[in-house]
């Protein structure tokens, strides 16, 4: 069903999500749980090829969103490996950021 929608949506960035939500706003309770078991079922029924059709679909901002959200939480899921919050010093300094 989620893999008939991918394909017969001609725009697949945005309105892939709008689609999506429409479909399962009310059987869903939008909490981390529903949205990532959500996520893996879409990304399950999908071929390489149809994620990087997708991926070829986005606007530049949509890419450098995507790349930043993997960034980010693949670096938190490594400084929680690592335990690095429990190593760092706790400073009060102002940080000059320009």
């Amino acid at each position: 069903m989620i893999i008939n929608l991918l394909k017969e949506t001609e725009v697949l960035k945005v309105k892939l999500v709008d689609e999506l939500f429409e479909l399962y706003r009310n059987k869903l309770t939008g909490d981390d749980e529903d949205i990532d078991m959500l996520a893996f079922a879409i990304l399950e029924e999908m071929s390489r090829d149809d994620i990087l059709q997708l991926i070829h679909d986005l606007s530049t901002q949509e890419i450098y969103n995507l790349v930043g959200v993997y960034l980010i939480e693949s670096l938190k899921e490594k400084f929680a490996q690592e335990e690095y919050g429990q190593h760092r010093p706790q400073t009060n300094l102002p940080r000059n950021i320009h």
